[in-house]
């Protein structure tokens, strides 16, 4: 049965949870081992081992009772077994306690500060992955985000949906690195893509488009970092009529299309420059046109998707998985992949994930 990742999340909290508990439990290990076993063994010794275990984890006032239980069972035992060392130990205790919550003090002042970075990582995603409407004419769309590391709640993936004059164009890509300059990276072309999906009559304006914007943004940094920030992107365009769809590919992973249970990998005819590196290899666009009919399933994502690994190092296969997918809408289509895609990787992925569903409906729908 295959685990959700809620349940998988669950599980985490849990293991926290006994993870958080752990000064304690070394505590009365440590008594109990200490009273229960011969004087020369000395097992009391170890008593300062706790506050400095908790310090890790807790705030200053819990490690400093912690300490404290600990002093006062070292008093405890040295009643019972005369000529333990008390005084050394107790000095150790008491040396360790201080320590640990001084670091404890450190460590709380550095997650607060890692707190608001988050938040101004929160808003810089916010500016990339902004929210879009699910429903376009004819057209609906669901969007799926995942990022690799959890701490960091950010990525160079990004995609973006605009409703123009010359029908639904969309964009997906991965601008290569992590961090706050692949967003700066993914920014510049989300924006860009937000004007010349207006004003560009066809999808290779539009592809020049972005080209100059991710130049411009990267010659702000050194020459020899700035071919190290290219970005694959993809772009699609639906009319308003539907029945068809234009693909313009920039290195990206091919987009797959399910109609009737059959799941068509859309290679391009040609391959296209990525972005930033026109300038080098050549502007020489390809644009690729499919029938979409009327209950057909795009499905477009980023690299993280294919490259999600188990525990063996296979891959996941995307698009056998696809086939394997009943008549769905999208919603339920990524919130199917979002829990099998945890459940193969075991809630480890190595790269962020984007992901877009397009299900052309019926007018009528």
């Amino acid at each position: 049965m295959i685990e959700s990742g809620r349940l998988w999340l669950r599980r985490r909290r849990g293991r926290g949870r006994f993870v958080r508990l752990s000064p304690v439990i070394l505590t009365v290990v440590i008594a109990g081992l200490a009273y229960a076993t011969p004087p020369e063994m000395a097992f009391s010794r170890l008593l300062p081992a706790a506050p400095a275990l908790a310090a890790a984890m807790w705030p200053v006032l819990p490690t400093v009772l912690l300490g404290t239980v600990c002093l006062l069972l070292m008093i405890g035992l040295s009643i019972v077994f005369p000529g333990l060392g008390t005084w050394w130990t107790a000095a150790g205790i008491i040396a360790v306690t201080v320590a640990a919550a001084y670091g404890s003090h450190v460590r709380l002042q550095r997650e607060r500060t890692l707190f608001q970075v988050r938040l101004v990582a929160d808003a810089a995603q916010q500016v990339v992955l902004s929210p879009m409407p699910r429903r376009f004419g004819s057209v609906e769309i669901e969007s799926l985000y995942l990022a690799a590391a959890a701490e960091a709640r950010i990525g160079g993936d990004f995609y973006e949906v605009v409703e123009t004059r010359h029908g639904v164009r969309l964009l997906i890509g991965d601008v290569r690195g992590k961090g706050l300059p692949a967003v700066g990276a993914a920014a510049a072309i989300v924006n860009s893509f937000r004007e010349a999906a207006h004003g560009e009559v066809d999808m290779v304006g539009v592809a020049r488009r972005l080209d100059a914007s991710s130049t411009r943004y990267n010659a702000a940094f050194p020459p020899e970092k700035q071919l190290e920030r290219f970005a694959t992107a993809l772009l699609v365009e639906i009319p308003h009529e539907g029945r068809r769809l234009a693909i313009l590919n920039c290195g990206h992973p091919p987009p797959l299309l399910l109609n009737r249970g059959k799941v068509r990998v859309l290679e391009p005819t040609s391959p296209s420059p990525l972005l930033n590196l026109a300038e080098l290899i050549g502007d020489h666009y390809c644009i690729d046109t499919y029938e979409f009919t009327p209950g057909d399933l795009l499905l477009l994502y980023t690299d993280g998707v294919a490259e999600a690994r188990a525990l063996d190092g296979g891959f996941f296969p995307l698009a056998s998985w696809m086939r394997q997918q009943p008549p769905v809408q999208p919603r339920e289509l990524l919130t199917a992949l979002h829990r099998d895609l945890l459940h193969y990787s075991r809630g480890r992925l190595d790269d962020d994930i984007a992901v877009l569903a397009v299900r052309l409906c019926e007018n009528s729908d």
